[in-house]
């Protein structure tokens, strides 16, 4: 995620870190160079004369300007659930934190010195470990140290072995509570609290899985790529005739307008990935840890992340 001041001035027009001008500036710069050529040429291909008027583009540039706006908005609506949904899972981590350390009956307080052993300090642990390990499988990448290190080596060998992690040390989660349960160390009603805890941050976690795997329909934005595309090559042609040398520079502006709203949509539309402009899992995952750790007193705890050239990952 990118993270600056909003710039002003002639730096607004020469910032590219957070922009998306590197991504279009291939297909920008060709369409500018058909501009051009058209420009220099009159609109005439060989000894025949391309002629278009301004009407066209008027019809179809109202619609191509909808479609995109709502491709956006549902893109935008995607991301913003995303973070949403990880706010959640941050809230109920805390929670959980709070009820592992405050409703467990135990003779010591709880402290991270007490090592996995203590089962307040290894599901809050684990619960650091299920928000690692949930980013990684959003982002298809295997869990390293940062999950591994928070679970006992038999619990991270069978996580490594599942098809699903997060949902796998959900599962531990529950097995821990049950054995709290049967030990006496807490009354049901209250347990039932904590289960419920354990079961929001499960659900935000599958609602997470279902942006995931459920993209906008293909089609819908095949059809848009295409109409977009088509509409800025042929705009020289329709402008030519009206407004002469200035053509190049009208179509590179529409053209930039068109080609950073498709390539915009494109990156917030799948939120968790690794793009400038997606979520910064990296951040909240590392938030979370901190929180966490200090409600067990636990030493060395590292930094929040900070954005590096104003990228926040």
């Amino acid at each position: 995620m990118i993270v600056r001041d909003r710039p002003s001035g002639l730096r607004l027009f020469l910032i590219l870190r957070g922009s998306v001008l590197p991504r279009i500036l291939p297909a920008l710069l060709v369409n500018t160079l058909i501009a051009i050529v058209v420009t220099l040429t009159h609109g005439d291909l060989f000894t025949h004369k391309i002629t278009l008027t301004t009407i066209p583009f008027t019809l179809i540039g109202l619609p191509i300007a909808i479609f995109l706006g709502f491709r956006n908005t549902a893109a935008y609506d995607r991301y913003w659930e995303g973070r949403k949904l990880w706010g959640e899972i941050l809230l109920r981590s805390r929670n959980l934190a709070r009820q592992c350390t405050s409703l467990l009956a135990y003779p010591q307080p709880v402290q991270a010195s007490s090592g996995l052993d203590d089962v307040r300090v290894r599901m809050v642990y684990r619960c650091i470990a299920y928000a690692h390990a949930l980013r990684h499988y959003l982002r298809g990448s295997s869990a390293g140290d940062d999950t591994r290190r928070f679970l006992l080596p038999a619990e991270s060998q069978k996580m490594g072995a599942s098809s699903n992690p997060p949902d796998y040390l959900m599962l531990r989660m529950g097995a821990d509570l049950q054995q709290c349960l049967q030990e006496g160390r807490i009354d049901p009603c209250l347990a039932a609290s904590i289960d419920a805890t354990v079961s929001a941050i499960a659900g935000a976690g599958a609602a997470c899985e279902r942006i995931k795997s459920t993209p906008i329909p293909f089609s819908y934005t095949l059809l848009l790529h295409r109409t977009a595309y088509m509409y800025c090559f042929l705009l020289p042609f329709g402008l030519v005739d009206s407004i002469g040398f200035m053509t190049p520079l009208v179509v590179a502006i529409v053209t930039y307008t068109f080609f950073a709203l498709d390539a915009l949509g494109d990156e917030i539309e799948e939120p968790f990935g690794l793009e400038p402009n997606d979520l910064p899992l990296d951040a909240i995952c590392r938030s979370l840890e901190i929180n966490l750790r200090e409600s067990l007193d636990d030493t060395d705890i590292p930094p929040p992340l900070v954005p590096v050239d104003f990228r926040l990952s």
